[in-house]
């Protein structure tokens, strides 16, 4: 399968496929978006939402969530908005999201399955990581996208013009709809 993708980057590049994408890094919209990396949203996201390459920034993890004040999609946003002009974040979580039910032993016991030494688990636990609630789910989507909103909202260091929205969109049809 890489070779696969390798061979049709190559004929890419050498057909300058590549030149109807060229945009700056500045997202045109001044948008940036934290959404989930789920597959069905690849196409269907910035189909349903009438985004191009060069409108956002696209920020994606598993479930879309915003865990801690201090994770790499905070930073993502940060950078957003003090580097590239981001004015407003959209957290769109979406429906049947897999990352919803996972848990921290499920992850631990499929690590196990997967050849992964409980030492290597172990020493992870001895420096303070807590499976839990680094690799937990959720309750719902509505209240995962209401506490990343919330988490952004609060955070000491995005400014308070820069406006903060959440929605979920249904991943089948694309429909956004508002999380108060």
């Amino acid at each position: 399968m890489i070779d696969d993708i390798l061979e049709f980057n190559r004929r890419f590049v050498e057909d300058k496929g590549y030149e109807r994408y060229i945009t700056s890094k500045y997202p045109d919209r001044k948008i940036a978006i934290v959404t989930c990396m789920d597959t069905r949203l690849v196409e269907l996201l910035p189909a349903a939402l009438g985004i191009r390459n060069g409108d956002v920034k696209l920020i994606k993890n598993a479930g879309g969530v915003i865990s801690s004040p201090f994770s790499t999609a905070v930073r993502s946003v940060l950078v957003g908005i003090y580097e590239l002009g981001v004015e407003d974040v959209m957290v769109i979580g979406h429906s049947d999201c897999g990352a919803q039910h996972i848990s921290g032993d499920e992850m631990i016991r499929l690590m196990l399955e997967r050849g992964i030494s409980q030492k290597a688990i172990d020493m992870c636990r001895y420096f303070d990581i807590d499976f839990d609630q680094w690799l937990s789910g959720f309750e719902t989507i509505e209240r995962s996208v209401h506490e990343s909103v919330k988490v952004l909202r609060e955070h000491p260091l995005i400014p308070k013009d820069v406006r903060i929205w959440g929605f979920i969109i249904d991943s089948t049809t694309g429909k956004l709809t508002p999380v108060e």
